[in-house]
């Protein structure tokens, strides 16, 4: 359909490029294929593109940004608009107009214009984008500003990208306005941001040096020269804070201008002494958090920003003692380690409610009809049920035998349907607990228990391969269903009771007639099991959540498929239809839950925090709530009322992070994931530059040439990809026959080795693409790879729990040191090459003598087993990662642990050193819950680690922040924060 498009538009308009030229800008320019998915953006970018980009370079490293494409659309206009008046036969004083505003600069004046009329609208009419003028009703008035007859306000008006509908006029597309108003309160090339005093920034990229914010860590604060921020601006008026459109077009400008960011963290420092600042300030923050600003170690205190919205932030270590953040959205914060001591927190919302601990694991949910009662199905064979209004329990039905997979409430709210492993289905009496009737009939575990609208039926579905159908009351069984091939998973009743959908672990969907028991129809699409099903609440459609990792989105009438909606890494378990019929919830073996657009089919929002596999989601009836059922022990209580997510999150991974690595001049971390993709962060800021897609699974492993043009990946898909970082072409490496789970670079940079499951290493020249040698020896699959300093010989990790160094020019296994009583997760040559340093699963880390083979230490410290491993660049430290959620440093020559970073949100598998020409140094971490974050360790004893940047995946994360006398924390937000890990107990606390 785009592709039509484009053609469409190049016959009627004939522009500069054809429409090969704007398929491979598309194909290729990875921030353009988002901005198009809005309408009015392709055709926006359609015809500015020609200018903005030259179609013969190498358009993969090229990004456009949605402000940069106004900026060239309003010019271009604005020119078009100039020639067509400079054409036009125009009376002697509308062309004396006309040459004095084309002298002044024509286009300046259009802009002026533009921005005058945009900040007119927001302060006279809310931005309410339609002004209706009658010359005599509004002479005089803000209106006659603009649309009087004036010959030059006729001829501005006639140039802008405004239209006219009798009396009523407005910009051609409500974004005009929003970006009219966004470059009033900052335009680039406005002389008067251009005098504004400029600070140096923090090292990498912190607001810790601008006015008196400082970074914990630092030695001393900086400051700069005082500017006092204008409070006729825009910002001063009102809160923009829901404005999204304006706000994105203010948070790339951030990006794009040091001193625009200068200038909004002017307005959060003046808050700390002036009330009038406190819309401002808050929407200024607002603004730099989106744009990925992070107030690491930042001295907030006082600051006052009701209001604001900090979702997502990164406020580790900071000082907000006293600030006013009365009503601010901090969902999905980093505050661990923040002091909120005496902050003023009325009416804050961090997205969730205390999650629920139940003693075993969770297997499903379910909310009443009403929304007044939720039930918990329990490995342990309870159902634990709840009264939503205080989350208190108010009843244990105990009864089954084995674990509880499918419970379901009555229509009333007074009876609960259970199935469960121990081939049972039972109907209980919520007042009393007692089991009412115990059904029997199933030769194998019930997944699944339905209720029908009408609670005269009861639905089950059985690992036997059938549905069965029972008389709600007797316990009679009245239809047996059959005809999947496998397992069924799910059963569910339409909602008006005639239908019935079942999913399988044959694939498959059906739709069963209630009265005859006849398959209507099967859906056929699913590549591997389909676990659970939901009805839209018209029941015109079906939702089916699969191993294969999607959810599709089914027309009941026709068996078509709307939608297939990927995103989860891993089987996905459980589905649900909200009840206004426009979100999806999916819940996933990866831990996570997702949020859907239905009319789309595109994720809303990740619902991050569980630390096992979720395997139910169930959408409140009343409330705007979402919960989570998981095997790690807990419900989670998820507030969906606002599904923004923020860029910055959503341009980080959205699972697991295998590996990290520094780019040889240390500009660039490249970063690989479960996610299939590798992204490219830039060191200064943490801003995530590029996504490399192509793998067709888990990325393991990365490596940076010695010169920084390629990069190699392996991947569970088999391969091995180089990717050139000038072009973004790619190579594909095939040979092994099982999961590659590591990479690295000789260091001539002439040839890649890698290292896979199939207990085999192979030797890859970069230039030809051929394998030159393989590498047998080992028992078990290879976990890791590394190149000695040198280039002569290479060294192996296995499951087998050794490790093998091989000579490269003959393949010969040199040495086999053994010692690990386990897996051998990660190994690390010393920068010298005279050691080489192994991780294992049995939790010990080992220095050995390459020369040698001698094992010269065993340190031990970490917990759990040690996943990763790196040498600092002068050798006289290495860092180690653990599943034990902690990363510790070590001195190589004394063995001796000289720091550990702690509070990390799941283990760590990447790590990678950089040495900076600024004299520091600098370490990246990777985490399977995808964050990454970049440390700057600090020499001492014990050395320190401060956080310099992070990308995290959204979960909110107060560790070991204070909230000593916070007031007006309403208890629920108390429980969750102390859940969470905070600390102390605020005075006052409010319901």
């Amino acid at each position: 359909m785009v592709h039509a498009y484009i053609h469409q538009y190049v016959v009627l308009h004939q522009p500069l490029w054809q429409t090969e030229d704007y398929k491979r800008a598309l194909e290729l320019i990875p921030s353009l294929k988002d901005l198009v998915k809005n309408p009015f953006l392709m055709t926006l970018s359609l015809e500015v593109l020609p200018r903005m980009v030259d179609s013969e370079q190498h358009l993969s490293g090229t990004r456009i940004t949605r402000v940069a494409l106004y900026d060239q659309f309003v010019e271009q206009w604005l020119e078009r608009g100039k020639k067509r008046l400079g054409e036009k036969e125009l009376s002697s004083q509308a062309r004396a107009a006309f040459e004095s505003l084309s002298d002044e600069g024509f286009t300046q004046n259009g802009i002026h214009f533009l921005k005058s009329l945009a900040m007119a609208i927001y302060k006279k009419q809310g931005g309410q984008p339609v002004v209706e003028y009658s010359r005599f009703k509004d002479e005089g008035s803000w209106k006659d500003t603009f649309f009087s007859r004036e010959d030059e306000k006729q001829l501005l008006r006639e140039a802008c990208p405004l239209t006219r509908s009798g009396n009523q006029h407005r910009f051609i597309h409500r974004s005009l306005l929003e970006y009219g108003l966004a470059r009033a309160i900052f335009d680039p090339h406005d002389t008067k941001a251009k005098a504004t005093p400029e600070s140096a920034l923090t090292r990498r990229g912190s607001v810790s040096s601008t006015l008196s914010f400082e970074i914990h860590g630092l030695e001393e604060e900086t400051t700069v020269e005082e500017y006092v921020p204008d409070l006729d601006s825009p910002l001063a008026w009102r809160s923009f804070v829901n404005e999204h459109s304006l706000l994105h077009f203010l948070e790339e400008r951030v990006q794009q201008e040091p001193i625009f960011k200068e200038q909004l963290l002017a307005y959060i420092e003046h808050s700390k002494v002036d009330k009038k600042y406190r819309t401002a300030a808050a929407n200024a923050i607002t603004i730099l958090v989106r744009a990925g600003v992070q107030f690491i170690g930042a001295n907030l205190k006082g600051i006052q920003i009701p209001g604001a919205d900090l979702s997502f932030g990164m406020f580790d270590s900071a000082q907000l003692q006293r600030a006013d953040l009365r009503k601010t959205n901090l969902r999905g914060l980093w505050l661990r380690q923040a002091d909120l001591s005496l902050a003023r927190m009325t009416g804050v919302q961090f997205g969730e409610l205390p999650f629920l601990t139940e003693h075993d694991a969770v297997r499903s949910c379910a909310y009443s009809l009403d929304g007044e009662l939720f039930a918990v199905g329990l490995d342990n064979g309870d159902i634990n049920v709840y009264t939503t209004s205080s989350w208190e329990r108010v009843r244990t039905l105990s009864g089954h035998g084995q674990l509880v997979r499918g419970v379901a409430f009555s229509r009333t709210g007074h009876r609960i349907v259970s199935g469960s492993d121990d081939a049972t289905v039972r109907l209980w009496d919520i007042e009393t607990g007692a089991c009412l009737v115990a059904f029997t009939g199933h030769s194998d575990n019930v997944q699944s228990v339905a209720y029908s609208p009408h609670e005269d039926l009861i639905a089950s579905a059985s690992s036997d391969k059938t549905v069965r159908l029972w008389d709600a009351s007797t316990g009679a069984w009245l239809l047996i269903l059959t005809g999947h091939g496998k397992a069924v998973l799910s059963a569910v009743f339409a909602p008006n009771g005639k239908q019935i959908a079942s999913g399988s672990a044959d694939n498959t969907v059906r739709l069963w007639q209630v009265g005859t028991g006849a398959c209507d129809r099967t859906l056929i699409g699913h590549r591997n099991r389909v676990w659970s099903i939901a009805y839209s609440p018209h029941g015109d459609a079906v939702a089916s959540a699969s191993d294969d990792k999607t959810i599709r989105l089914w027309d009941v009438e026709s068996g078509t498929c709307r939608h297939i909606m990927t995103g989860h890494s891993n089987y996905v378990y459980g589905v649900a239809y909200s009840p206004k019929g426009d979100q999806i919830a999916s819940a996933g073996k990866d831990g996570t839950g997702l949020l859907w657009d239905v009319e789309s089919g595109s994720s809303r929002r990740t619902l991050a925090g569980h630390s096992g596999a979720v395997m139910s989601v169930a959408f409140s009836p009343k409330d705007g709530h979402v919960a989570s059922g998981s095997l790690d022990k807990t419900v989670r209580l998820w507030d969906i009322e606002n599904n923004s997510t923020s860029r910055h999150i959503a341009s980080g991974h959205n699972m697991g992070v295998r590996a990290v690595k520094y780019s040889p001049n240390g500009a660039q971390v490249a970063s690989c994931s479960v996610d299939n993709t590798i992204r490219l962060w830039d060191t200064e800021t943490g801003i995530s530059r590029q996504t490399l897609r192509g793998h067709g699974g888990t990325v393991f492993g990365i490596a940076y040439s010695p010169y920084g043009e390629q990069i190699a990946s392996c991947s569970a898909d088999l391969t091995v990809r180089l990717w050139d970082m000038e072009t973004g072409d790619c190579c594909t490496l095939s040979g092994h026959s099982d999961w590659v789970n590591g990479v690295a670079y000789s260091p001539n940079g002439g040839f890649v080795v890698s290292c896979s499951k199939d207990k085999t290493m192979r030797l890859w020249d970069v230039r030809t693409g051929d394998c030159c040698q393989t590498f047998l020896g080992h028992t078990g699959g290879i976990l890791c790879t590394a190149f000695s300093p040198r280039g002569h010989q290479v060294a192996s990790g296995s499951l087998d729990g050794t490790v093998r160094l091989w000579s490269i020019e003959t393949g010969v296994c040199q040495l086999i040191l053994s010692g690990h009583s386990d897996h051998v997760w990660s190994i690390a040559y010393s920068p010298k090459g005279d050691q080489i340093t192994s991780a294992g699963e049995d939790a010990t880390i080992r220095i050995w003598d390459v020369e040698t083979g001698e094992c010269q230490m065993v340190l031990k410290g970490h917990a759990e087993s040690v996943s990763s491993i790196t040498y600092s660049p002068r050798g006289d430290l290495f860092a180690s990662g653990s599943w034990d959620k902690t990363v510790r440093i070590w001195s190589v020559e004394s063995g001796r642990c000289v720091a550990t970073i702690p509070n990390f949100q799941d283990c760590i598998y990447g790590l990678d050193w950089l040495a900076s020409t600024d004299g520091h140094c600098y370490l990246m971490t990777g985490s399977r819950d995808g964050s990454v974050f970049m440390w700057e360790v600090a020499e001492g004893d014990p050395y320190k680690a401060h956080m310099r940047w992070g990308a995290t995946n959204g979960a909110l994360a107060v560790a070991g922040a204070t909230i000593r006398d916070v007031q007006g924390l309403s208890q629920l937000n108390t429980q969750l924060l102390k859940q969470l890990g905070a600390l102390s107990t605020p005075v006052n606390a409010s319901q």
